[in-house]
Formats: C-alpha cells, sequence, structure tokens
C-alpha cells in the first residue's frame, strides 16, 4: 500500500467523525424528546439543523487557518472540536448547550470539507487522485453507518462518549504520521522540504523534478489573488460556477434532509420493518455504494458518473413522492407495497453515492488554483452549508404543509434539473493534472 494511502485513510479518521455528526441526530431526537429535556418539534429542528449552520461558517475560518499554518496542522486542529463537543453532550443537561455544541461541530465539519479536498487535491497525483479524494466519503459513511447502528440502543451519555474516542486517537496519529502538501511548501518557499515531502509521497524511486518544475511554475504564473479575483478571471469564476452549481444540486436532491432525518421519515411513511433498521440497511447501502464512486471515477470519468447519480435519484425520489402521496392525501390502500420507501431510498442512496455525494467535492478541490482555492473552497463550502440548514430547518414545517410527498417529488424535480447544467457547464477532470484543468477553465 503506497504512503499517500496510507496517509489519507490516517487522515479520513477526522471524516468518520464528520459522519457520525452528521446523522447523530437521527438516533437522539427522539431520546431527546422523552429525556427530561422534553424538547418540542420546533427545538428538535434547530438541534438538528444548527449544525448544518455552524458548517456554513466553518471553511472561512478554516480556511484560512489553512492558508496560515497549512494543510496538515489545520486538519490536526479539526479534531479538537468533535472530541471536545462529544464528551460536553455527553453530560449536558441543557437545550442551550446542545444548540452550541451542534454549532461548533458544524464548524469543524465545513472545515474538514474544505480543507481535506484541497489537501487531497495538492498531495495526489493525477492517476489516483480520484481514489484518495473518494476515501473522505468512505470515511464519511462509515461514521454514518456507525451512527445508525450504535445510536439507537445505547444511552446519549455512552453513545457520546463512544464517539469521542475517534478524534480523540485521531490528533497524535494524523500529527505524528502526516506530511504537508509540497504546494503549500513552496508557497512559504521551502522548496527542501516540499522536495523531500514529495519524493516520500510519490516514493523513493520517482522522478520529481517535473512535478516541482510544474508546481513551481504554476504559483509563479498564479501569483497573490484576492476575492475579486476569483469572479474577475475567466477560470475562476467557471470553477465558482460550477463547484456552487454542483454543491446546490446536491443539497436541493434532499440528501441532509434524508440523513438527518432517517428515522422520522420512515416512521411517518409506515414502512414494513422497524425505522432504526431501515436507517441501518440505509447506512450501509451509503457505505458499500461509496466505494463505487471512488473505484469508477478515475475510469469512468466525473461528468458521466454525476449525470448516472442524478437520473437514478430522479427515477427513487419520483415514486417515493407519489407513494407518500397516496398514502396521505388519498382514501387508496398502499399497504400492499408498504416495503416501497425503504427500497426506494436504498436506491435513491446508491445512485446519490455514486456521484453526487463525493464527486462535488473532489472536482471543488481540482477546480481551484491554488491563489484562490481557498477563498474558492471556502464560499463554495459555506453554500453548501448554507442551502443544507435551510433545507433541514424548515423540512418539518413545509412536509407539515405541503406533505412528505410533495417534498420528494420537489427534490426529484431539482435532480432532474441538474442534468443539463452538468452535461453543458461541467468539465471533465479525470485524469488531468492540475494546470491542464486550469488550462480549459481558462479556454
Amino acid at each position: 500500500m503506497s504512503y499517500s494511502v496510507i496517509n489519507m485513510c490516517v487522515g479520513n479518521i477526522v471524516s468518520f467523525s464528520v459522519g457520525t455528526a452528521i446523522t447523530w441526530a437521527s438516533p437522539e431526537i427522539d431520546k431527546l424528546k422523552n429525556s427530561t429535556l422534553a424538547i418540542t418539534e420546533e427545538e428538535a429542528s434547530w438541534v438538528t439543523s444548527l449544525f448544518h449552520l455552524g458548517a456554513a461558517f466553518g471553511p472561512f475560518l478554516f480556511g484560512y487557518l489553512a492558508d496560515k499554518i497549512g494543510r496538515k496542522l489545520t486538519l490536526v486542529s479539526l479534531g479538537f472540536p468533535f472530541a471536545i463537543i462529544y464528551l460536553l453532550m455527553a453530560f449536558v443537561k441543557n437545550l442551550y448547550l446542545f444548540y452550541i455544541g451542534r454549532f461548533i461541530q458544524g464548524l469543524a465539519t465545513g472545515g474538514v470539507f474544505t480543507v481535506m479536498p484541497m489537501y487531497v487535491g495538492e498531495i495526489a497525483d493525477s492517476s489516483n487522485r480520484g481514489l484518495l479524494a473518494g476515501l473522505l466519503n468512505i470515511f464519511l459513511c462509515v461514521g454514518m453507518l456507525f451512527s445508525y447502528c450504535v445510536g439507537p440502543y445505547v444511552s446519549i451519555l455512552a453513545f457520546n462518549l463512544i464517539l469521542a474516542v475517534f478524534p480523540i486517537a485521531f490528533i497524535p496519529i494524523f500529527f505524528i504520521l502526516a506530511v504537508e502538501t509540497p504546494y503549500y511548501c513552496l508557497s512559504k518557499n521551502e522548496p527542501l522540504k516540499a522536495r523531500q515531502i514529495l519524493q516520500k509521497v510519490r516514493g523513493p524511486t520517482a522522478n520529481i523534478d517535473e512535478e516541482i518544475q510544474s508546481i513551481e511554475q504554476a504559483l509563479k504564473s498564479e501569483g497573490q489573488a484576492g476575492i475579486a479575483d476569483l469572479f474577475q478571471i475567466k477560470g475562476n469564476r467557471r470553477a465558482f460556477i460550477i463547484s456552487v452549481g454542483l454543491m446546490a444540486f446536491q443539497q436541493l436532491s434532499g440528501i441532509s434532509v434524508v440523513l438527518s432525518y432517517a428515522q422520522p421519515i420512515f416512521k411517518q411513511a409506515g414502512t414494513s420493518l422497524a425505522p432504526e433498521v431501515c436507517s441501518m440497511l440505509v447506512g450501509l447501502v451509503q457505505l458499500i455504494s461509496s466505494f463505487l464512486s471512488s473505484a469508477l471515477s478515475d475510469r469512468l470519468g466525473r461528468k458521466i458518473l454525476l449525470i448516472v447519480s442524478s437520473i437514478g435519484m430522479v427515477l427513487s425520489e419520483g415514486p417515493l413522492g407519489v407513494y407518500s402521496y397516496l398514502k396521505d392525501e388519498t382514501s387508496i390502500d398502499v399497504s400492499g407495497v408498504s416495503f416501497l420507501p425503504i427500497l426506494l431510498l436504498m436506491i435513491y442512496i446508491l445512485t446519490y453515492n455514486v456521484g453526487s455525494g463525493s464527486l462535488p467535492w473532489t472536482i471543488m478541490g481540482e477546480l481551484y488554483p491554488s491563489n484562490v482555492k481557498s477563498i474558492g473552497s471556502s464560499l463554495t463550502s459555506g453554500s453548501c452549508w448554507l442551502m443544507a440548514f435551510i433545507v433541514v430547518k424548515y423540512f418539518s414545517s413545509i412536509s407539515e404543509s405541503i406533505g412528505l410527498g410533495a417534498c420528494f417529488m420537489i427534490f426529484s424535480i431539482c435532480c432532474l434539473a441538474s442534468i443539463p447544467f452538468i452535461q453543458f457547464l461541467v468539465i471533465e477532470t479525470k485524469a488531468k493534472t492540475l494546470e491542464q484543468i486550469q488550462e480549459e477553465l481558462n479556454k
């Protein structure tokens, strides 16, 4: 196994913690409702959605840190919020501390989704960038499945203490084993360190002279840039439109709602299996399918997988919306097909993970040149999580107003609208160097 793969596996322990935080609310909300806190539906929506609001601001804080102290140390620092907040939430009995804790974990999550793609994009070579970028989604899905499997069966105290173990372990392991990126070292005028790191990452026999020269040339031609350059320079502007567009369609597919409210959705849909079992099945399918994107993105290309993903989500969420409408709004008996919600949501998760799950983050890490990568990645990630907050916060009230079926039909229409966007605006980045990608963006 190459050093790059080992390095990224260690680094993505923090992505596991992100996964546990994303799905934390699904098994825990009902416990909080039935605890001494006795939270209301409105309070539950805040506990769930404040995580996403925090994630909208996290990219700016940790994107700034990534440029000041480096990608590696920033990733190390991201372990602390998860460890501290899980320990806090294990013992607190105050609702507002849950609000604060969820918001802070959201900040860290926004940081991971900004800095990790940046780290991968700068340390991987063109032949395995898709594979290494896909590890973020794999570890994320393992964390989500862990929450779905463990959360329903242990107390809030035990669950949070268990979850705190992983970020506590991540901090020293990543600090000791990981390396800084050659891009960052060269940007700070440390050429010797950059060469040593690149030789270690590529292997002792690899010829790194050409790659070092390529990075130096890219940094020289890019120079220093501010936020204005993100919109005034054609290539940067195209990178921003593509990245934000993909993130917007990702959230408008309803993924954050499905992951955050998995158990309540299955309970409302009236599935034939227990809601917690359905959530586990969804988490298992998500984990298995996360390997597909990682394995296929460097073979088939990013665009084809994104299009296949969108088509699959249309064909699963649309029928789910029809089923829910017939069950809730008509007198038609659908008990004979009560297996449909779990089947359709499993198909939805499968096709989501093939493309829309990880590839927008992979592509974001590939499109921005290093001089605007921090601000570009921060704005892109921030817009993604802000949209997630809006969708998750108001899902409960909107579904009560227009029905669960109408919500899923709207999600399906948004997935359909993403197809022409992908076909005509997104560029293919498979097997291209970062320099080749910049040339295509600036044509």
